[in-house]
């Protein structure tokens, strides 16, 4: 059944690999974004008469408010993203990651479909096992985690809401990030050949770009049977360090070095595994392995070297 699907920031890493699946699967989309990267990630989908975009900020209750009324589902994904980020712009990170969600979460009815990505950093450190399920207590540290951790807890009060936490993601997108983590060391591979690590045991879970706009999809065919819930997605078998993520990148570019030194921290203090379980309940796979998405990223950097491409 096609949907009216309002995606803000939809011209973002995420938004710009689940749109066109959005279109090609039947649906009407619009997107909201303030294109404050100067991309071009969604040329390719202006032909579709079933997608329309407009430019503007999430912030302005004048331009969300009639977009939100014309939708069934709203997926917000407009955010600064990543803890850097929000680091550098604290009051950008607090007005658009939390507040223009209560905005949005004002205006919307009962009846409206909320799809909202989150993140597993909240989880911080973990048990004393380091493992994590849904029902783990959350200890989010950065301001980016933070504040994700406060929207979350604000959209579960509502009935017609689903809440992604998702893993570290990775893989090439139309609007590329280079600063994420795969693709981050990926790129260091290709054109540095080596990479310094710090915390280099701290584990983390990892999802492929793609399956994320898969677990969009699938939370709308099965709403019924998902709704109201928080979800974990990632890769089970991607729970792995830094060093472990290296050692895979190596198979493929076999001339790259890394070396631990005692230098750095992560921002968010990540060490974790992951599980997986409740969103494979329902019968969501993911389709892209971690090896899988290195191999793209190697295609993929062949035709990129520049400093763009990040969110920082």
């Amino acid at each position: 059944m096609s949907r009216n699907i309002l995606v803000t920031g939809g011209a973002g890493y995420l938004g710009s690999t689940m749109v066109p699946d959005l279109l090609n699967a039947g649906h009407k989309v619009t997107v909201l974004d303030n294109f404050m990267y100067k991309q071009t990630s969604l040329h390719h989908v202006c032909h579709d008469p079933n997608f329309r975009v407009v430019k503007g900020d999430i912030r302005i209750e004048s331009i969300v408010a009639p977009l939100i009324s014309q939708a069934d589902i709203i997926i917000p994904l407009a955010a600064l993203v990543g803890a850097p980020l929000c680091n550098l712009d604290p009051v950008g990170a607090t007005t658009i990651n939390h507040d223009a969600i209560t905005l949005m979460l004002k205006l919307l009815s009962k009846q409206q479909i909320v799809l909202m990505p989150t993140t597993n950093s909240a989880y911080g450190t973990g048990d004393e096992n380091n493992f994590c399920t849904e029902e783990s207590p959350l200890r989010p540290i950065s301001l980016y985690a933070k504040e994700k951790v406060g929207i979350e807890t604000e959209l579960m009060q509502r009935e017609n809401a689903i809440s992604f936490r998702l893993a570290t993601v990775f893989g090439m997108s139309p609007r590329m990030r280079i600063d994420l983590l795969v693709n981050d060391f990926t790129y260091r591979a290709i054109h540095d050949r080596f990479v310094v690590l710090f915390e280099s045991s701290f584990k983390r879970n990892y999802v492929h770009v793609r399956d994320v706009s898969s677990v969009f999809q699938h939370a709308i065919a099965n709403y019924d049977k998902m709704k109201s819930q928080i979800y974990n997605v990632g890769l089970s078998d991607a729970n792995v360090s830094k060093k472990e993520l290296c050692e895979k990148i190596q198979t493929q570019v076999p001339d790259f070095t890394f070396i631990d030194a005692p230098i750095g921290k992560d921002p968010d203090q990540r060490n974790y595994i992951v599980s997986n379980a409740k969103i494979e309940a329902t019968a969501f796979q993911t389709a892209f392995s971690l090896d899988d998405g290195i191999s793209e990223l190697i295609k993929g950097y062949a035709m990129l070297k520049n400093t763009c491409h990040g969110n920082v």
